[in-house]
């Protein structure tokens, strides 16, 4: 199995970088791609133990980019994760998140709902912040039921306490993957507003797309695998693993059919900038 959209502590993923590795491997997943949110940090580890639990770690990143009013993902992988422009971009979108907490937990307490910001920093301990952190903060302040309420009632897009993404740019954020010698990718393109945002994508430099993933119906699955055809972009596949149910499916859930995998690896190698790590 090849799952090549997972999450770690390091951003909002509920394990650790070793636990995840060693998770995957329970579950047969032979090739793993770790794709925090806006971080390298949980990098080294799991390459670590992916070397030791017989797990092939496929570096990676899922970037956060906001234009027209949506929000993007943009995958990157096999990407060089010290490279200094790279490295710098995290830097900066760690101080927008957590300004971004910031102004959520100032709306929500206008809104009458007392959460402090410490309670958010407590869920993020220490890796990238993000809204899943606000939403598990006041679930466990009692102050919501669930995550999935959490998000419907106060912090989904159009909520009370919905605070737009940092304001990178899709091009920017393909041009710094670009640049790490990574290769970009649209993320669960099911969840745009429209499919007409991926032509404009396309011109920003996007190579592939998340044809494969947990939201798509069949019929929207076949949908995206067309429009990969027709703009002659790579497709790839993952279970956008949190270790929980609100967020993403469970490890190797998706399975990104091993062809498709080759030629992601093919791209990244005939960049000349990051050659693709052997298999364990």
């Amino acid at each position: 199995m090849i799952d090549l959209h997972t999450h770690t502590t390091a951003s909002d993923g509920r394990l650790t970088p070793r636990e995840l590795v060693r998770a995957a491997a329970r579950a047969g997943v032979t090739v793993l791609s770790v794709t925090d949110h806006d971080t390298a940090d949980g990098l080294p580890e799991s390459l670590d133990e992916g070397a030791a639990s017989g797990v092939r770690v496929v570096p990676g990143v899922e970037l956060s980019a906001h234009s027209g009013g949506a929000d993007i993902h943009i995958l990157g992988y096999f990407i060089a994760a010290a490279e200094p422009g790279l490295a710098a971009l995290f830097e900066a979108l760690r101080g927008s998140r957590r300004d971004r907490v910031y102004r959520m937990v100032e709306a929500l307490r206008s809104a009458g709902v007392r959460l402090d910001v410490e309670d958010v920093w407590a869920e993020a301990a220490g890796g990238t912040v993000s809204r899943t952190h606000v939403a598990r903060a006041m679930v466990h302040r009692g102050i919501v039921p669930t995550m999935g309420r959490a998000f419907d009632r106060w912090l989904g897009r159009g909520a009370p306490a919905y605070v737009p993404s940092n304001a990178l740019s899709p091009v920017e954020a393909i041009r710094r993957i670009r640049a790490a010698g990574g290769v970009p990718v649209l993320a669960h393109p099911v969840l745009l507003p429209d499919d007409g945002i991926i032509p404009g994508l396309v011109r920003d430099g996007i190579e592939g797309i998340e044809v494969f993933c947990r939201e798509a119906r069949p019929s929207e699955v076949e949908r995206y695998a067309r429009i990969a055809r027709d703009f002659g972009l790579l497709m790839t596949g993952g279970s956008d693993f949190h270790g929980e149910t609100r967020f993403g499916g469970d490890l190797g859930e998706i399975d990104c059919p091993a062809e498709h995998f080759a030629r992601l690896e093919a791209r990244a190698s005939s960049s000349g900038c990051v050659r693709p790590a052997p298999a364990p």
